[in-house]
């Protein structure tokens, strides 16, 4: 599941509506909702003593001509044997992300099939992956050195800690859907965020950073809303979110100026002034637009398909009972998904503190996990696997103490 758009990478851009045009036309793509993918990233650990720092050639070694060229130059980074792509990110958390697919219990069995490929790859190396949407056990400390995080980094750091954090020690599950046809983005665009306080506060484990008790169902999403406000937090969802997504992206900061081998950009910068010229002499390109878009990280995130980034990574297959739950309650009526969601719609920062104590959270939950259940059919997963992720769901929801890590 890729953007495209049909200016050449290397045109530079005349003007910020130039670029606003641009971005609102190749990030939502319309057509039928017929493809469904999943990404899955872990934290990665010594599997003696998760609290010991981890080692980049270590894992390089572990990961062989599966590494990214973040990790290895000229590393031919093949895929797993499902297709699945390895990728690193700064803090030596590993992702897989595999082909999309018009088939959810193939994408369950190919995903399934490269994560315990991965798992044996490291284990091999003495490593593990972590069980946890945040380290619990070590403070962020970044293993890559390309330009592009060490200027991510620099930015991140004069806002506060929690850059660095959600560089670092943070690891997520992502579902990725198609937006649907022109009438039916709106709606789809503010169902998956209307589902998202109740969704994670459902899936939420990341409670303990660095040793510490953080007081947060989800401190991994304490720490990506913080990363950098408002451009990491939930979007107003008036109007149309194609022309709302390709404004954001105008004035959110330019965190990676891809000029030499330092690619720190001017404090302050915005894409929109970048691309009115505010840099005489370098204009940007389409390429550096693309660029640009990938350095940003709201809860969901279009790319031509949206991509729902607020979930906590789950230990083992546990990733499968959130995503087979998404994917039902976006097959179902968009008018009974809303009202379901309503109670805890725009509860974010209730259901990342306090998770299914919070009462409306947690009404949320049941009636959500309660429509998806009703629907699981729809994904076509095995009647036996239906079954006990519905049990999983009813099990967690009747927890009302929701899940910690421990």
């Amino acid at each position: 599941m890729t953007s495209s758009g049909g200016s050449p990478a290397t045109t530079p851009i005349g003007s910020r509506a130039e670029a606003e045009g641009y971005v609102a036309m190749v990030c939502f793509k319309h057509g039928p909702p017929r493809l469904h993918g999943v990404e899955l990233e872990w934290t990665v650990h010594h599997a003696d003593d998760p609290h010991r720092p981890l080692d980049a050639g270590q894992l390089s070694k572990a990961l062989g001509e599966h590494a990214p060229a973040t990790l290895v130059r000229g590393s031919p980074q093949l895929p797993l044997g499902r297709g699945a792509l390895v990728t690193v990110e700064p803090g030596g958390q590993v992702e897989i992300s595999g082909p999309a697919s018009d088939s959810i219990p193939r994408l369950i069995d190919d995903t399934a099939a490269d994560a315990a490929e991965l798992a044996s790859l490291l284990l091999d190396a003495d490593l593990v992956t972590g069980a946890y949407g945040l380290d619990p056990f070590r403070a962020p400390r970044r293993i890559l050195t390309i330009p592009r995080y060490a200027a991510m980094e620099h930015a991140f750091q004069r806002l506060g800690p929690h850059g660095p954090r959600m560089m670092c020690s943070t690891a997520g599950l992502q579902v990725c859907l198609d937006a649907g046809e022109a009438d039916q983005t709106a709606l789809r665009w503010r169902a998956l965020h209307d589902l998202g306080p109740a969704l994670v506060a459902l899936f939420a484990n990341s409670r303990r950073r660095d040793g510490t008790d953080t007081g947060w169902a989800s401190a991994r999403t304490e720490a990506t809303f913080g990363t950098c406000a408002p451009f990491t937090e939930p979007p107003p969802l008036d109007g149309d979110p194609a022309a709302a997504w390709a404004r954001t992206a105008m004035e959110a900061p330019v965190l990676c100026l891809r000029r030499g081998d330092t690619w720190d950009a001017p404090t302050g910068l915005t894409f929109g002034a970048w691309a009115d010229g505010q840099l005489p002499g370098d204009r940007p390109t389409y390429d550096d637009l693309e660029y640009h878009l990938s350095t940003l990280f709201p809860p969901v995130r279009p790319r031509g398909y949206l991509e729902v980034r607020y979930l906590d990574a789950q230990p083992g297959d546990g990733w499968i009972a959130p995503t087979l739950l998404l994917t039902a309650l976006m097959s179902a009526p968009m008018d009974q998904v809303l009202a379901a969601a309503e109670p805890a719609a725009g509860r974010w920062f209730p259901a990342a503190r306090e998770g299914l104590k919070d009462t409306l959270v947690r009404r949320a939950a049941r009636d959500v996990v309660a429509l998806g259940t009703e629907v699981l059919d729809r994904t076509g997963v095995d009647p036996e696997l239906t079954a006990a992720v519905a049990t999983r769901l009813q099990r967690i929801v009747d927890n009302t103490q929701g899940r910690r890590a421990s």
